[in-house]
């Protein structure tokens, strides 16, 4: 669109965001930046995107009938999913009756709602690499999924992952049979929504893991374009980001091959009810590296964690590119400087927590912080992360991990 409307008037342009953390929070800043009047929804009091944003809802979002009555209710012009435990029919009835358009569609998000929908569309419909799997509803499915009783077995190890869930929750590395009971428990403790069911991958050998930021945005003839980021590489634990850096460097035939597959995958995702091509946004593409050959793994369908690096690295960060393209505007993927991000976790469980060491991790050069502002704080929760910029990559990651270790949270 050419023309925006002003915040809090007849003419506004109004977006909803249904989930508001620190994502979408700083979507949400991105959009105001642009006069857009935004409504942060979440499923408790005072999220991230709440303490920003122009309305503030909290509601549980997996409910049908308060999804569609607040929807129904705001009338924003655009609707985007920040997290995937979302009514997600709720939103494919409302686009398909013009209600209101999803970003990027209603398809994208129940597709990509669960591992499950995605992984059959990548691997089935589109031939596109991944590891062997399998879906199982049981630990004895489980077992016999690992040992092949029951058809072609994935063996160990393998790694087992709820079929929703979100930042890794969830998700074990089973090496042996004394792995296999904890894994379903840890899987069944970890999904967004107690779905019962879980997707089992053989390992890859991979050298590295990337994140392939991938942006579907309209050209200067109005057409759909795809834009690259530079690849992000990252280290994960227990399926969790923890750090990431970009660029990663990658082989030519690497780097051809992973942003093939982002394209092949984000263009199916682009396909609105209709059938006709849209799907206008920022996606975060999963791959997995060894030398040339690459692997799909998932995709966001929205910002994506490892991409907060972007805050420092980027011309547009990958929360402005979001804003600009679902508004229709044109994008800039331009890398400013390498960097890299680290996380700062809650380290205790507490409501309302005080940083300590503020000032002495901003001292490290060349770095800055985001405080996500969370109202409770849990050991393992993400709390905030250090950003880090310098033209060598290693030297960013250790100011980065270095500033975020000087980062104390603890109860008030």
């Amino acid at each position: 669109m050419s023309t925006l409307g002003t915040p809090l008037s007849p003419h506004a342009t109004r977006v909803m965001l249904l989930g508001a953390g620190e994502l979408g929070k700083e979507v949400l800043i991105a959009l105001q930046r642009l006069g857009v009047e935004t409504i942060a929804v979440d499923r408790y009091d005072h999220a991230p995107g709440h303490q920003v944003a122009h309305h503030a809802r909290t509601l549980a979002m997996t409910d049908p009938a308060q999804l569609q009555a607040l929807i129904e209710q705001e009338r924003p012009l655009l609707v985007v999913p920040e997290i995937e435990a979302i009514a997600t029919p709720v939103l494919e009835a409302l686009e398909a009756q013009g209600t209101v358009r999803v970003v990027p569609t209603a398809r994208a998000a129940r597709l990509t709602m669960d591992r499950e929908g995605i992984r059959r569309l990548a691997a089935e419909t589109l031939g596109l690499p991944t590891s062997p799997y399998r879906f199982c509803d049981s630990l004895a499915e489980l077992q016999a999924a690992i040992d092949g009783t029951d058809g072609p077995g994935i063996g160990y190890p393998c790694v087992v992952k709820p079929v929703m869930s979100s930042s890794g929750k969830g998700q074990s590395k089973v090496n042996g049979p004394d792995d296999v009971q904890a894994a379903w428990t840890y899987a069944m403790a970890g999904g967004r929504v107690n779905h019962g069911r879980v997707i089992i991958e053989g390992f890859i050998d991979f050298d590295y893991e990337i994140t392939q930021l991938t942006v579907r945005a309209r050209g200067s003839d109005g057409r759909i374009e795809t834009h690259f980021c530079d690849p992000i590489g990252h280290v994960q634990f227990n399926g969790d980001y923890v750090e990431s850096w970009q660029p990663h460097p990658m082989p030519p035939k690497a780097l051809a091959a992973a942003r093939h597959i982002a394209k092949t995958v984000t263009n199916n995702l682009g396909i609105g009810h209709d059938g006709q091509p849209g799907g206008l946004g920022l996606y975060g593409v999963e791959l997995f590296v060894k030398g040339e050959q690459v692997w799909f793994s998932e995709v966001s369908p929205r910002p994506h964690d490892t991409g907060l690096v972007t805050l420092t690295t980027q011309v547009q960060s990958e929360f402005e590119l979001h804003a600009r393209a679902i508004l229709g505007l044109p994008v800039n993927t331009q890398l400013r400087t390498p960097g890299a991000s680290a996380v700062i976790y809650g380290g205790v469980d507490a409501t309302g927590v005080v940083f300590d060491g503020v000032a002495e991790a901003l001292r490290v050069p060349n770095t800055d912080l985001r405080l996500f502002g969370k109202p409770e704080a849990f050991v393992k929760r993400r709390m905030g992360v250090a950003l880090a910029f310098d033209a060598d990559v290693r030297l960013a990651r250790n100011r980065a991990k270095e500033a975020a270790s000087l980062v104390r949270p603890r109860a008030a």
